[in-house]
C-alpha cells in the first residue's frame, strides 16, 4: 500500500466517523425535541409539565390550592416547575448519554446547557 492509499483509507475512516456523529448528534436533537419533565408538589395539588426548551406546558391545580394565599401559591408552582425543569434537564443527559455519550465534546455541551439552565432543586419537605 502507497501514501496515497493510506491517505484515502484515513479519509474514508475519518468522513464515517464524521458522518456517523452528524447523525447521532442529529437523533439527540429530535430526542431532545421530544422529551418533556413534570413534578408536582409533596401532595399532589400542583403538577407541572415542562417542554423541551423548559417552557410550562402545562399546569395542573386541584381545589386543595384555594386554602393556600395567593403569595404561596405563586411560590409553589414556581418550586414545582423547577422541579420539573431540573427532570428535563435529567431526561436530556440521560439521551445524550444513550446518543451521543456523555464523554463527547457535543454531549458535554449539551449536558452543560440544560444543567446550567435547570439545575437540581431540592425539594422543600418542611413546607
Amino acid at each position: 500500500m502507497d501514501g496515497i492509499d493510506a491517505a484515502e483509507e484515513w479519509l474514508d475512516a475519518w468522513a464515517a466517523q464524521t458522518s456517523e456523529h452528524a447523525a447521532r448528534s442529529v437523533e439527540l436533537s429530535r430526542q431532545v425535541a421530544a422529551l418533556t419533565g413534570t413534578a408536582e408538589d409533596r401532595d399532589g395539588a400542583i403538577r407541572v409539565t415542562v417542554g423541551s426548551t423548559g417552557q410550562v406546558e402545562r399546569l395542573e391545580l386541584d381545589d386543595r390550592v384555594h386554602e393556600l394565599p395567593g403569595p404561596r401559591l405563586a411560590e409553589e408552582i414556581v418550586a414545582v416547575m423547577r422541579r420539573a425543569q431540573a427532570a428535563l434537564s435529567s431526561r436530556v443527559s440521560q439521551a445524550v448519554q444513550d446518543t451521543v455519550g456523555a464523554d463527547t465534546e457535543t454531549g458535554r455541551a449539551v449536558i452543560h446547557s440544560f444543567e446550567t439552565r435547570f439545575p437540581v432543586v431540592e425539594r422543600e419537605e418542611n413546607r
